[in-house]
C-alpha cells in the first residue's frame, strides 16, 4: 500500500516559518487534495517530499523510508511534476519521454510500449511524433503529465497541475487526472482552486502557513464544517420528471431537500456524513434514473474552505 508521511516536518528561511511542524499520514490508492491559499507551503512540502530541498526538522516519509536518508529507495516508487515543468519544444513527445525513461532506468526493451502507453494514458497519441513546440499549453501539460508516469510510479505528486491553463485545458488535464485514480496509485496534487479539488479528489488535506488545518474525506470536511447540511451534485445521462426528485428522492432516509439545478443535474442536501452519503448514492443508483456523477458540491467545500482559513489568519 503506497503512503506519504510527514512527521513534525517544518522548513525555516531565517525568521520566516514556510512549514511548521506538519504531521500527515496518507495511504492507499486514491487522490488527495492539498488545498490552501498561495504562499500556504504547498510546494514547500512537496519539496520536501521529493528532496529537492532539505527540511529544517522533522521527517519526509515514502512508503516508510526517509527520503533525505534513503532518497534513491525513497522515490523508487515516486514520480513528480512541481512548479512549471517544460518539454524542450524542437522534440517530439516520443523523443522526449524516450529520453526521460532512459534517465529514469527504464529498460531499453521497455521504453517504447511505456512511453506509448504514458501517452494513450493522457490521450495525445496522434501528437506523439509531432515537435512540442506547436503545441497548446495544454497539451504541453498533458505531455508532462505523461512523463510522470514512466516507469509505473505507485506515488504521483503534482503541484497544481492546471496552473495557467485556459477552461478547456484546465477540463482535459482535470479528466486525466481523474482517470489515474483507478491505476492504484497515489495521486497528492496541491492546488488553490476548490473547484478542482471537490471535483478531481477522494479526500483534502487543508494548509495555511505552514500549519495542517485538516485531513479528511470532502464530504466529512464538508460536513463538519461548512453548515448543518452536507450537499452532493448529481449528474445524470437524460432528464427526469420533477416529481421523482421532489418527492422520491426528497423522501430517502437523510435527505434534507432535493431539486433539479437543470435537466441533467440535481442538488441533493442531507444531514450526515460519509456513512449517508454512501447510502444516498445506492439509494439513488437503485432508482434507475441513470446516474452518472455523484460528488461533493463545490460551494459546500469553499464554505468550509473560507471558515477554516479564516480561523487560522
Amino acid at each position: 500500500m503506497p503512503s506519504v508521511e510527514t512527521v513534525n516536518l517544518s522548513k525555516r528561511y531565517g525568521s520566516f516559518t514556510a512549514v511548521s511542524d506538519l504531521n500527515l499520514k496518507i495511504e492507499g490508492a486514491k487522490c488527495v487534495g492539498f488545498l490552501g491559499p498561495n504562499g500556504a507551503g504547498k510546494t514547500t512540502t512537496l519539496k520536501m517530499l521529493t528532496d529537492l530541498i532539505i527540511p529544517s526538522s522533522g521527517e519526509a516519509l515514502i512508503n516508510g523510508v526517509n527520503v533525505h536518508a534513503q532518497k534513491k529507495k525513497a522515490l523508487a516508487s515516486v514520480s513528480a511534476l512541481i512548479e512549471a515543468p517544460e518539454i524542450y519544444a524542437s522534440l517530439t513527445p516520443r523523443e522526449a519521454l524516450t529520453m526521460i525513461a532512459e534517465i529514469r532506468g527504464v529498460p531499453s526493451e521497455e521504453r517504447k510500449k511505456q512511453v506509448e502507453d504514458a501517452v494513450a494514458e493522457v490521450r495525445m497519441e496522434e501528437w506523439i511524433d509531432k515537435r512540442v513546440g506547436k503545441f497548446s499549453k495544454g497539451m504541453k501539460q498533458r505531455i508532462c503529465v505523461a512523463s510522470a508516469l514512466l516507469g509505473n510510479p505507485t506515488i504521483v505528486f503534482l503541484d497544481e497541475p492546471t496552473m495557467g491553463l485556459d477552461p478547456r485545458g484546465m477540463s482535459e488535464v482535470r479528466e486525466i487526472i481523474k482517470s489515474l485514480r483507478g491505476k492504484d496509485r497515489l495521486i497528492f496534487m496541491s492546488s488553490h482552486i476548490l473547484s478542482e479539488v471537490s471535483d478531481v479528489c477522494d479526500e483534502v488535506a487543508m494548509i495555511n502557513h505552514g500549519k495542517l488545518i485538516v485531513y479528511d474525506t470532502l464530504p466529512n470536511v464538508t460536513a463538519k464544517f461548512s453548515g448543518v447540511n452536507n450537499v452532493v451534485e448529481v449528474g445524470l445521462a437524460h432528464s427526469i420528471d420533477s416529481k421523482i426528485v421532489t418527492q422520491t428522492i426528497a423522501a430517502l432516509p437523510g435527505v434534507v431537500s432535493a431539486e433539479k439545478v437543470d435537466d441533467k443535474n440535481l442538488k441533493i442536501s442531507f444531514s450526515g456524513g460519509l456513512d449517508v452519503q454512501e447510502r444516498l448514492l445506492n439509494d439513488i443508483v437503485n432508482l434507475n434514473i441513470g446516474v452518472i456523477s455523484y460528488k461533493a458540491a463545490s460551494s459546500e467545500l469553499e464554505e468550509a474552505y473560507l471558515k477554516l482559513i479564516t480561523a487560522t489568519l
